[in-house]
């Protein structure tokens, strides 16, 4: 792969509530510094809902010599909230870009799914549901499809005229995006139980499409079984509306989450996939808590490779709120590894 990277969380901005709390520049700019230096990746995506986190980040990050993948993540927003925010986002993008930094636009992910308009439904629980209804998904597929083709035939022209660098969007496969406007064809893609004999040949068809290709999203969760559900890592919290509790009682598989994490990376650089973003860093608002009740370790729903520490700092990086999980590792290994079979570092 050319770009090797990983997800960083800005915030996801839900009712104006984020799901950072806290969002210190210094701590910002050494978490980024690890992620180059330690996880070895050369690409961070930047996503959240707040444009001065993410251009924040990104100065950081492009200080530290990351290829940049700017991505705002509207969640519940109306199609013109989006398009301001998308507008406001990419000149920001571009002001980075214009000083010399590598930087791609991301136009949003998973819009169907996590915004207004696209799919029945007045929030993500509501369009999930929609979309298991028996008999219903083709009707639904073909409608998203061209909702969102004429959503991008309206904003991506806005886009373009404040941005100049390469542009992509983060899909899911339900929504059949036209990528004619796009510079790279990007998906939030997950292997899970269902579709793991499928996988690896899905793969290579979207690359022999022509256009680079990029995984903008995906990981496990790191309770036993995870791998087997893919995406639905999440659906064992209880949320008020932030997380709150996991559903029931469930087992810490970290070697799981590795596995899975390399087991994906290897079949993207066999396939020819252009970058790749593990998901993620981490999940700010999901505390690794290994004692007392067993539902109350939200960690074990987290995609995050590290985890997030509630109370003190770790040990392996002191001043950070946080200890590396066992995918940290394995991340690290596979994209030093591929940085030196081609002669880098």
């Amino acid at each position: 792969m050319r770009a090797k990277g990983i997800t960083y969380d800005t915030g996801f901005l839900r009712t104006g509530v984020s799901s950072r709390e806290s969002f210190d520049p210094a701590v910002v700019r050494e978490e980024l510094r690890i992620i180059r230096d330690d996880l070895h990746c050369t690409a961070v995506r930047l996503v959240g809902g707040d444009p001065d986190r993410l251009e924040l980040a990104a100065a950081h990050a492009v200080d530290l010599g990351l290829e940049v993948w700017f991505s705002p993540y509207p969640l519940e927003l109306t199609t013109d909230e989006m398009r301001d925010l998308f507008v406001d986002c990419a000149r920001r993008a571009e002001r980075l870009r214009q000083g010399g930094a590598e930087v791609v636009f991301v136009t949003g992910a998973e819009l169907s799914l996590m915004t207004i308009g696209f799919l029945p439904g007045d929030d993500l629980t509501e369009r999930v549901a929609a979309l298991a209804v028996p008999g219903a998904l083709p009707d639904l597929i073909g409608k998203v499809a061209t909702r969102i083709n004429d959503f991008f035939a309206t904003v991506v022209p806005l886009v373009r005229t404040e941005f100049g660098g390469r542009l992509t969007y983060a899909a899911v496969p339900l929504e059949r995006v036209d990528w004619t406007p796009f510079d790279i064809v990007s998906l939030d893609l997950y292997r899970s139980a269902e579709i793991a004999d499928q996988f690896t040949d899905g793969i290579r068809d979207v690359v022999a499409q022509g256009k680079p290709v990029a995984i903008t999203e995906f990981g496990s969760a790191s309770f036993r079984g995870a791998g087997d559900v893919g995406a639905r890592g999440l659906e064992i919290v209880e949320y008020d509306p932030s997380p709150v509790r996991l559903t029931g009682e469930y087992f810490r598989d970290e070697d799981g989450q590795a596995t899975y994490l390399r087991e994906l990376l290897e079949i993207f650089d066999n396939a020819g996939v252009d970058s790749a973003f593990v998901f993620l860093f981490a999940l700010y608002d999901m505390p690794y808590r290994p004692d007392g009740d067993p539902t109350a370790d939200l960690d074990l729903a987290s995609y995050g490779i590290v985890r997030v520490l509630e109370d003190g700092h770790g040990h392996t990086y002191p001043g950070m709120a946080w200890e590396p999980k066992v995918a940290f590792g394995t991340v690290a290994d596979h994209y030093r590894l591929r940085e030196r079979a081609r002669g880098v570092g």
